[in-house]
């Protein structure tokens, strides 16, 4: 069964499971003490830090293990903030960051401090001029991912690093996504990563400080990993995330360019394939594994469910696979289409007769969800009014833009169709549609319980 979701974790590299198995004989012993067994153990921590340092571009003494890649964004967007209380309490992120660091926004702000988002382009991409506006004199700390963990857009770390180091502020890069692709360029301050993105075991990530920067860490500490990490390590995991790490680095080149061309084919055919889909994220600057589409008048949910039936494991940031029925923030600061999204991570070893049969299973899924939920056929030719109302209240995603596709047509060329929606979703989705199927989108106003959306048709 081919899994597509390496993005939220990769399977386990055969090197880790190697150094797994030796390491819980040989890494059981507490690495502080004197004794043989000890020392031993002492020596493997040693020589993971080492590995690890050098996969990430810093010195050894600078890098500490941490329970996992959260803990180590948690930790270094604290103990950044609270090494630099002197110069401000402002914290400045990327509107598409991963969970983690907005869960560290949001508890920075409800301690009193101040957040800027900054916004990115339809691709996901920030743009170094967006962080120098949002820098201020109390800024403490700004935050940057390298590669986004939806759509695989790259960000301009090493430009965005250079426009806070003339601030003064510091970066702290989230790592997670492309660490296992090579070492992130910059002068960045800090990072963070987690070694089950890369093919380590769960429950181990690393977070390293260059020095310099100053850096405090939060809450109780002990003297293991610097008093950033309190508690007993996890060994035996860490040895195997570390050779692990170096082992996918080493492959890192040529799996790269076998991949790329493999997410390049489903970026092509996907939009020969099926209607009514667009490809979301930067088309160059881009993790070499990921791709991210949106499919019209689908719901993600039924459509996952359709994929994983026919044996293919994809995720989604579509907000009919969430209980929230809210899109994925990262899609809405993009502002593209968020309905029947699906996310396609290739791990390393997938086989084009893998790609192929995707592509084999895709149209016919996304067809058969679409029938079931009554999508409409070609605009009808003969306009009936004007302009037209469409109720579409308790209506959740995708059926608000399908009552819209299904009302466009009875308005003539410049004439206008209102959506009345209660589905946050419309927000996002009707928008997209309109410049998918070349109409006007002429905004919104509030219409209790829900709020009014007009569309002009063009065509």
């Amino acid at each position: 069964m081919p899994y597509f979701d390496s993005a939220s974790a990769a399977p386990l590299h055969p090197v880790a499971r190697q150094a797994l198995q030796a390491s819980l004989d040989e890494g059981w012993a507490d690495p502080a003490r004197l004794y043989r067994e000890g020392r031993r153990a002492r020596l493997l921590l040693d020589a993971s830090r080492e590995a690890a340092a050098e996969a990430v571009g810093c010195r050894a003494d600078e890098l500490v293990f941490t329970p996992s890649g959260t803990h180590a964004v948690h930790t270094g967007v604290a103990g950044a903030l609270a090494g630099r209380r002197r110069a401000g309490d402002h914290l400045v992120v990327s509107a598409v960051e991963h969970s983690s660091v907005l869960h560290a926004a949001a508890a920075h702000g409800a301690g009193g401090g101040t957040v800027t988002e900054v916004p990115v382009d339809r691709s996901g991409a920030v743009s170094p001029a967006g962080y120098a506006e949002a820098l201020t004199p109390r800024t403490a700390l700004a935050c940057l991912q390298s590669a986004n963990h939806e759509v695989g857009t790259v960000q301009p770390v090493a430009e965005v690093a250079e426009v806070c180091g003339a601030a003064g502020v510091p970066l702290l890069v989230d790592a997670a996504q492309s660490l296992a692709w090579g070492p992130v360029e910059g002068d960045w301050s800090a990072l963070a990563a987690s070694a089950h993105k890369w093919g380590g075991p769960p429950g181990v990530g690393l977070l390293a400080v260059r020095k310099g920067t100053r850096f405090s860490p939060q809450g109780p500490s002990d003297e293991r990993e610097s008093g950033r990490s309190p508690g007993f390590v996890n060994l035996p995991a860490i040895v195997a995330a570390a050779a692990s790490l170096r082992a996918v680095r080493a492959e890192a080149e040529a799996e790269a360019a076998r991949l790329r061309i493999l997410v390049d084919r489903i970026r092509r055919r996907v939009v020969r394939l099926v209607p009514d889909v667009e490809v979301v994220g930067d088309p160059e600057r881009r993790l070499p594994h990921l791709v991210t589409f949106s499919c019209l008048y689908v719901d993600g949910e039924a459509l996952l469910h359709e994929l994983d039936r026919a044996g293919f494991s994809v995720s989604s940031g579509s907000s009919c696979t969430s209980s929230t029925l809210t899109p994925s923030h990262v899609l809405r600061a993009m502002g593209v289409l968020s309905e029947g999204n699906v996310r396609v991570s290739l791990p390393a070893g997938t086989t084009a007769e893998d790609v192929n049969a995707f592509l084999e299973v895709l149209p016919g899924a996304v067809a058969g969800v679409r029938e079931r939920l009554g999508v409409p056929g070609p605009e009808p030719r003969t306009p009936v009014a004007e302009s037209v109302e469409v109720d579409a209240l308790g209506l959740r995603c995708p059926q608000p833009v399908i009552e819209l596709a299904r009302a466009i047509g009875s308005v003539p060329a410049g004439g206008t169709v209102t959506v009345l929606s209660d589905d946050e979703v419309a927000r996002l989705d009707i928008p997209a549609w309109c410049a998918m199927r070349g109409h006007t989108y002429l905004g919104e106003s509030p219409r209790p319980p829900g709020t009014a959306y007009t569309i002009r048709r063009e065509a």
